[in-house]
C-alpha cells in the first residue's frame, strides 16, 4: 500500500545529521517502503531530534513510510511530559501516550535488576503492545554513537563481553523491527540542534536515574577525557563496533 506524503510542520535538521542518518538507514536497511514507524519519544534532545529527522525524511525521501510517536509515562514523581503533547500535535503526528506505573511495579517485583534495566524492559513491553494494537511494525529509538560507545565499554569492562546496541534487529517475538537511525550521529550534534531549534526538552526525563551517578556517566567521562587527546577516537570505536551493530544479521 502506498503511504501518502504528509503535510507537516518541522524544523529542518543540519545537513550533517541528515547525511549521517541517511547513510545509516541505507547501510542497515532500516526503513522500507510502506513501513509504519513508531518513534519512542522520551522528551530528551536525542529523540526530539530524531522526530524532526524522520519528519524531514518522510517529506523528502524516495521511500514512503508512516510515522507515529509514543511516550511511556512511568508515573515517576518529577516526570512531566505535558510539553510534549501540544508539540507533537502541532507537528501533525499521531501520538500515543501510554501510562504505566513502572516505579510501583518495581517496588513490588524487582529483584536483582537495577531500576534502569527494569524500567527499560517494562517500557519496551508497553511500546510493543501499543505497536501491535495500532498497527506499527518498526520502532525507532534515539540512541546515538556516544551511547553505543558507552555501552561497548560497559560491556567490556563489567561484563567481559564485546557487545553494544544493534542498529537494526528483530524483537524476540520476531514480529517487530527495532532501528536506531542516529548510530552515526554524535551527542553534541543533537545537543546543538536542540538548542538551535528550541526543542521542548524535558531535561530530567528519568528523575529516578538522575538521583545517583551511573556506570554510563562514568564511561561518558572516560570517553570525553580520551577524546581530548585522540580526536579520531569515535571513528576508531565505530570501526571496532561495526560488526556488533549487525550481529545476527539485518532482519529480512
Amino acid at each position: 500500500m502506498t503511504v501518502p506524503r504528509p503535510k507537516t510542520d518541522y524544523t529542518r535538521p543540519p545537513k550533517s545529521i541528515l547525511r549521517q542518518v541517511g547513510r545509516a538507514i541505507a547501510d542497515f536497511d532500516m526503513i522500507r517502503e510502506g513501513d509504519r514507524v513508531l518513534l519512542g519519544l522520551s522528551g530528551g534532545k536525542d529523540s526530539l531530534t530524531l522526530l524532526h529527522v524522520l519528519l524531514h525524511l518522510q517529506a523528502h525521501a524516495p521511500i514512503r513510510f508512516g510515522l507515529g510517536v509514543v511516550t511511556v509515562d512511568p508515573e515517576v514523581e518529577g516526570f512531566d511530559p505535558s510539553r510534549l503533547k501540544p508539540y507533537v500535535a502541532d507537528r501533525g503526528v499521531p501520538y500515543l501516550f501510554e501510562e504505566h506505573p513502572i516505579m510501583d511495579l518495581a517496588r513490588e517485583h524487582m529483584t536483582k535488576d537495577s531500576y534502569c534495566a527494569w524500567c527499560a524492559r517494562m517500557k519496551r513491553g508497553t511500546i510493543y503492545s501499543a505497536m501491535r494494537r495500532e498497527g506499527y511494525n518498526v520502532l525507532a529509538l534515539g540512541q546515538h554513537l556516544d551511547d553505543l560507545a558507552e555501552s561497548f565499554l560497559m560491556s567490556a569492562f563489567h561484563g567481559g563481553q564485546l557487545r553494544t546496541m544493534k542498529a537494526h534487529y528483530l524483537n524476540d517475538a520476531g514480529d517487530l523491527r527495532i532501528i536506531r537511525p542516529l548510530v552515526y550521529v554524535r551527542e553534541r550534534q543533537t545537543a546543538d540542534f536542540a538548542r538551535a531549534a528550541e526543542l521542548p526538552i524535558i531535561k530530567d526525563n528519568c528523575p529516578a536515574c538522575f538521583t545517583m551517578p551511573t556506570q554510563r556517566a562514568h564511561m561518558k567521562g572516560l570517553l570525553a577525557a580520551e577524546e581530548r587527546a585522540n580526536k579520531t577516537l569515535f571513528r576508531s570505536l565505530l570501526t571496532a563496533m561495526r560488526p556488533l551493530l549487525t550481529e545476527g544479521g539485518i532482519p529480512p
